[in-house]
C-alpha cells in the first residue's frame, strides 16, 4: 500500500509532515477540535491518505459509499485524527444478532447501515487519548448530516431506494478486545456497544503488496461473479478476489484463517435503531448530539487529565513519521 502511493505522496511528504504536531510545541489545553468532510482532489484527501498509511495494519479504502473526515486542531492548525465509513458487509454475525434481522429486513435496511474501516488519532494527540474524541465524532449530528445530504435522497444501485437516515455504525478493533472502544459515554449513555467477536476468518493478511499480486493474478486468469447487473462488472469485493486466487493457486480456503477474533462494535444513531432496522416503524429517532460538545466532553474526560499524569507526548517528532527518506 505504502509504494503504491509513493508516486503520488512522496515529493509532497515534508509539506504532510508540516500537519502533523511536535509534542513539545503542543498545547493541550489549548486544543480546539473541528470536523472537516474529505473532498476528492482535496488537500484534505491528499493528508487523509498519507496518515492511513501509518496505520498498524493496513487498510483498504472502503466499498461502495464513503464518507471522510478529519479532526482537525484549529489552534494549532495540524492534524489530531481521522475517521472514514464506508459500506458494511452484508454477513455480519455479531450485528445482525444484536439487531435481530431477518434476512427480507437486513436487505430493506442495510442502506442505513456504515462500517468505519479506518478511525484513531495521529501522534501526539494518540498519547493524550484523542482517539476517543475522534470516536465520539462519528456519532455526531454533523455526520448524520453529511450522510443525508450525499446519500439520503440517492436511490441505491441495487434496491432502488434511497438511504434516508444513517441509522447505524459498525467497526471492529484491530486484534482481541479494543482499548479504544471501551467505556465511551456520553451523558450517561454508552456509545460504543460490544456485541460479539468475529469468527477470525477475513483478508487483512492479504492487505500489504500480496494482494496486489493476488489481484493481478485474478484479473488476469478469471471474472467477476455475475450475481446481480446492478452491482456492476468489477470485482466486488476483496473477499471475492481472494477465494478466486486461493482456488487458481489450487491453495485451501483455510488460508482465510487468521485466528485473530475482532471485536465487533455498534454505534447506535438514535434511541429506536432496532425497531427501524426490522422495519418495525419507518422514522428513526435520531440522536443530536453537536460535534462541538463531544469534543468539549473528550477534551474534559480524557484529554487534559492525560496530558497532565503523563508528558511523553512531548517527545514526539513529526520527522519519525517520515516514511520514504530524510528531508
Amino acid at each position: 500500500m505504502r509504494e503504491r502511493a509513493r508516486p503520488s505522496l512522496e515529493a509532497k511528504e515534508s509539506w504532510l509532515l508540516g500537519h502533523i504536531a511536535a509534542g513539545a510545541k503542543l498545547d493541550p489545553r489549548r486544543i480546539r477540535p473541528k470536523l472537516i468532510m474529505v473532498h476528492r482532489k482535496s488537500k484534505e484527501e491528499l493528508i487523509f491518505r498519507y496518515a492511513r498509511l501509518h496505520w498498524s495494519i493496513p487498510v483498504s479504502s472502503g466499498y461502495g459509499r464513503r464518507l471522510r473526515f478529519l479532526v482537525w486542531d484549529e489552534y494549532h492548525d495540524k492534524l489530531i485524527g481521522l475517521f472514514g465509513l464506508s459500506d458494511p458487509v452484508f454477513a455480519l454475525g455479531p450485528r445482525d444478532r444484536w439487531i435481530g434481522w431477518d434476512q427480507t429486513a437486513k436487505r430493506r435496511r442495510l442502506k442505513n447501515v456504515m462500517d468505519a474501516f479506518i478511525l484513531g488519532a495521529v501522534p501526539p494527540y494518540a498519547q493524550l487519548l484523542a482517539g476517543k474524541l475522534v470516536a465520539l465524532a462519528v456519532w455526531s449530528r454533523e455526520v448524520r448530516t453529511a450522510f443525508r445530504e450525499r446519500y439520503g435522497d440517492r436511490p441505491s444501485r441495487i434496491l432502488g431506494e434511497a438511504a434516508g437516515e444513517l441509522a447505524l455504525v459498525t467497526t471492529t478493533s484491530a486484534f482481541g478486545r479494543s482499548s479504544l472502544y471501551n467505556r465511551i459515554r456520553f451523558q450517561g449513555q454508552l456509545v460504543y456497544r460490544s456485541v460479539g467477536f468475529t469468527q477470525g476468518t477475513g483478508d487483512f493478511p492479504f492487505l500489504n503488496g500480496l494482494y496486489d499480486e493476488l489481484f493481478d493474478l485474478v484479473r488476469r486468469r478469471s471474472r467477476p461473479t455475475a450475481k446481480r447487473a446492478e452491482w456492476g462488472t468489477g470485482f466486488r469485493n476483496r473477499r471475492e478476489v481472494i477465494s478466486k486466487a486461493l482456488k487458481l493457486l489450487n491453495l485451501p480456503s483455510v488460508f482465510r484463517v487468521h485466528g485473530v477474533r475482532r471485536e465487533v462494535y455498534v454505534v447506535p444513531m438514535g434511541s429506536n435503531v432496532r425497531a427501524f432496522l426490522k422495519g418495525e416503524c419507518e422514522r428513526l429517532e435520531s440522536y443530536d448530539y453537536a460535534f462541538e460538545d463531544l469534543a468539549a466532553y473528550a477534551l474534559h474526560r480524557w484529554v487534559w487529565p492525560r496530558a497532565e499524569r503523563d508528558p511523553r507526548y512531548k517527545a514526539f517528532e513529526p520527522e519519525s513519521w517520515r516514511l520514504w527518506g530524510s528531508a
